[in-house]
């Protein structure tokens, strides 16, 4: 089931009527789902429905312009489209309304999100890239509002790198840059920041991309007049029209009931986009929402009676009937007898869809049961075994939830007993959760060949009379080398072009490598992180660019939301390996001395951060990214770029490893655990302890997504016995996490002869100024005198009291 894309060309009657037969019965077939959908989840097959119902006709006009290698990045409203390019079919709808974790019945995320959440498969099966220009393409949908609109902006800045930049290989990525990137938002939703910040940027930019505002003219139960100035974003929106003298948009309106306009319309949008690489905004007015925002309340609740009436007769679908058959392409009783075809066809794929997520389920709930028979007939507590068992068998729609809470608590009635069918029904449920968790926990990070972890270390090298230099000048020639070895490679940012960063850690690099591939931005951090992601996702590798580690927590709801989980919600179908580049750490002040990992690292899993403590350290990171597939945040040490580093011969091709500490100082008497700025600190301090005889191995974590894959600390501790996480971070910050791996990851506790401690910087942000620093973070003397105190009270008599 998918539309005809030939729009164009000279049709005879019998061939245009066809066509929109063809239009009406996907139509019909995206309503009936919806419909149906609602009533799945009343009747609590299905746990929430959010449908497209009322957004039919002009999502028929918008795939017919959608060509191969064309992206979306849409929300959850656009079934419709998706089944006129082929990409949903009725089971596969409902597939996910049930959260089927069969990828080949639900290839949208596995049952992992939400239906109506959409994306097509850019990877294979070894998470090798397909040709995406042989493919319509949808990028993975995300939930929160308005979030699809930075990715969005990346995926369209793609198509212009492709055309504009020579030297790529564009084989599956593209077709001299001819591809459009395709967004969709609701009304309500073009009050969030995300939006105004994206048309601000694509306007600046100047991308084919085209941007369709479904306008049904309520936010939930909340009406236009409270979300839109004017209540028409069209029309506020007006200032960014392009004109003879000025770049901007062509922004296009048109009424969602009227099926030629809305063909006219798109062809019409198109054609701008995708020759003339100039966004267009596409406002759809006079849509409708036939069964109200969701499954969970009800429009009659707050549309009056008027307005359900205008809605009624202005459904889009009773539109296009009417005109259908006002100019004889079709009689009503032929469209009364091909919408009952339709319903029928819909409830068969509905039936299917249900049998085939249910009919694994209750193959186990069968196997369970035969086992929990049998346990029961072998136990003195048969009774109550048989009671549960019972309550299973007579569920006639069971959750694997159901399945392993009753075998796991069967269990706590044997746990003194010894039996063969015991040990078959603990073998049955280790297998079973062995077998059925990854349904719901995979692919969080890669697992192809490209993964992070299997890019092996190599060392950097050194000349014999090699020269000490700004570990910024160790970096700007290790970007270099990049640029001249990855085609495909840019970075972007604020002042990342003409001045080459603020720290110069890019200097030269615009003039020689050209404003797209070094490019400067303006201060708009989410957008920044959408444009990586985008190009990311079109085979491009960014490097996108935060200027502080601070200021990163305007983008941190795109990267948590879309980056950190693109590989899990897509079950390893499509991935992002974006490198976002920022600075924070030690220097002076509230706003210039970010260091709230505890935060980041526990919103953002699915990307691994890395805290290299000096621009060697940081310049290997990105050559080990650069050959790896997944996404990554870098922070480098804010006041490191004029420490002098060695500059090593081997520029572009030494990598550091990721998820592996080092130990940079070997020792007897205590672990110090640290990174970044405070990691040097650390060192300078294990030498002074040295003085009073304390001998303390310094360890740098370098990578706090993954850590310590090699579980190096444990190691040490069991040397040592003792241990101390030093962090800048707030108390119960990353200290914490790191303390929670060491513990109960690495199970370091058994070796402690003591407790284990933490230092890290005071609750508050530092204050301004040297003096501010160090009584806001630790300083060498608190180090200094923690480690001192540990040692006292193990030997007073060897460390007296300091103070």
């Amino acid at each position: 089931m998918q539309t005809d894309s030939n729009t164009t060309s000279d049709l005879t009657f019998e061939d245009f009527k066809t066509q929109v037969l063809n239009d009406y019965t996907i139509a019909i077939t995206s309503r009936e789902c919806s419909l149906l959908g609602r009533r799945e989840v009343l009747t609590g097959k299905a746990k929430f429905g959010i449908f497209g119902d009322g957004k039919e006709i002009p999502q028929l006009a918008w795939a017919k312009v959608f060509k191969n290698g064309d992206f979306r990045s849409g929300y959850y409203r656009d079934q419709t489209f998706m089944m006129a390019i082929g990409e949903l079919t009725i089971e596969q709808f409902f597939a996910g309304l049930y959260a089927n974790t069969d990828i080949a019945q639900e290839p949208m995320s596995a049952g992992r999100q939400m239906g109506g959440h959409f994306g097509t498969h850019s990877l294979d099966e070894n998470g090798n890239w397909k040709n995406l220009t042989e493919q319509k393409n949808s990028s993975a949908d995300i939930s929160p509002t308005a979030g699809q609109m930075p990715r969005l902006l990346g995926l369209a800045q793609a198509s212009k790198i492709y055309r504009q930049v020579e030297g790529i290989d564009t084989t599956n990525f593209s077709k001299n840059g001819n591809e459009i990137a395709w967004g969709t938002i609701g009304n309500a939703s073009t009050s969030e920041g995300l939006f105004f910040e994206t048309i601000n940027a694509a306007g600046v930019l100047q991308v084919p991309m085209v941007i369709n505002i479904w306008d049904d003219e309520y936010g939930i139960s909340v009406h236009a007049k409270y979300q839109t100035t004017k209540e028409n974003i069209s029309e506020i929106l007006k200032g960014f029209q392009r004109d003879e003298d000025n770049k901007g948009y062509d922004i296009l309106k048109v009424n969602g009931w009227d099926y030629p306009a809305l063909i006219e319309t798109y062809q019409k949008a198109e054609q701008i986009a995708r020759k003339e690489h100039v966004p267009v905004m596409i406002h759809v007015v006079e849509l409708t929402q036939p069964q109200g925002h969701s499954t969970s309340g009800s429009h009659e609740r707050y549309k009056s009676k008027e307005r359900l009436e205008w809605e009624q007769e202005f459904d889009c679908i009773a539109q296009m009937s009417k005109w259908m058959i006002s100019n004889n392409i079709a009689t009503q009783e032929e469209l009364d007898a091909l919408n009952k075809t339709i319903k029928k066809k819909v409830r068969d794929g509905k039936k299917a869809a249900w049998n085939s997520y249910l009919q694994p389920i209750k193959n186990e709930q069968e196997e369970a049961n035969i086992l929990l028979t049998a346990l029961a007939e072998s136990s003195t507590n048969k009774v109550f075994i048989n009671k549960i068992t019972d309550q299973l068998k007579h569920i006639e729609e069971p959750a694997r939830r159901d399945i392993a809470s009753t075998v796991r608590k069967a269990l706590r009635y044997v746990v003194s007993e010894d039996s063969i069918e015991k040990d078959r029904i603990q073998t049955w449920i280790n297998a079973y959760i062995e077998t059925v968790q990854p349904k719901y926990s995979s692919h969080l990070n890669s697992t192809s060949k490209h993964a992070a972890i299997n890019i092996k270390e190599v060392l950097p090298t050194y000349d014999s009379n090699a020269e000490q230099v700004d570990g910024r000048l160790v970096l700007r020639e290790n970007f270099d080398a990049i640029f001249g070895n990855y085609p495909e490679a840019l970075v972007f940012g604020e002042d990342a072009g003409n001045i080459g960063d603020v720290n110069q850690g890019l200097e030269g690099l615009q003039e020689k490598y050209g404003e797209l591939r070094v490019a400067d931005a303006g201060i708009r951090e989410a957008t920044i992180l959408g444009q990586g992601i985008g190009m990311a996702m079109r085979g491009l590798r960014p490097i996108a660019e935060i200027q502080y580690l601070d200021y990163i927590l305007y983008a941190l709801q795109i990267m948590s939301d879309d980056l950190a989980t693109l590989h899990y919600r897509t079950k390893g179908k499509q991935k992002a390996p974006l490198i976002v580049r920022t600075r924070g750490h030690r220097l002076e002040g509230i706003w210039h001395s970010g260091s709230q990992l505890g935060g980041i690292i526990n919103l953002i899993r699915g990307i691994h951060v890395l805290v290299p403590r000096n621009m060697t350290k940081a310049a290997g990171f990105y050559n080990t990214l650069l050959e790896s597939d997944e996404p990554a945040l870098i922070i480098e040490c804010l006041n490191g770029y004029r420490l002098k580093e060695t500059l090593p011969n081997n520029i572009g091709q030494f990598k550091t490893p990721i998820g592996v500490v080092e130990t940079v100082k070997e020792g007897t008497d205590i672990t110090l655990v640290s990174y970044g700025s405070t990691l040097r600190i650390v060192e300078q301090v294990a030498k002074e302890l040295q003085e009073v005889g304390i001998d303390a191995e310094v360890i740098d974590v370098q990578s706090l997504l993954p850590f310590d894959i090699n579980h190096d600390i444990v190691k040490s501790v069991a040397k040592t016995n003792r241990l101390m996480v030093i962090d800048e971070d707030v108390p119960g910050g990353a200290s914490a996490y790191i303390l929670n791996e060491i513990l109960n990851t690495q199970n370091a506790f058994q070796y402690l002869d003591g407790q284990p401690k933490t230092l890290a910087a005071k609750s508050h942000r530092p204050a301004y100024g040297t003096d501010g620093d160090y009584f806001s973070k630790p300083s060498a003397e608190d180090i200094f005198e923690a480690v001192y105190d540990v040692m006292h009270e193990a030997s007073p008599n060897d460390f007296p009291k300091l103070r």
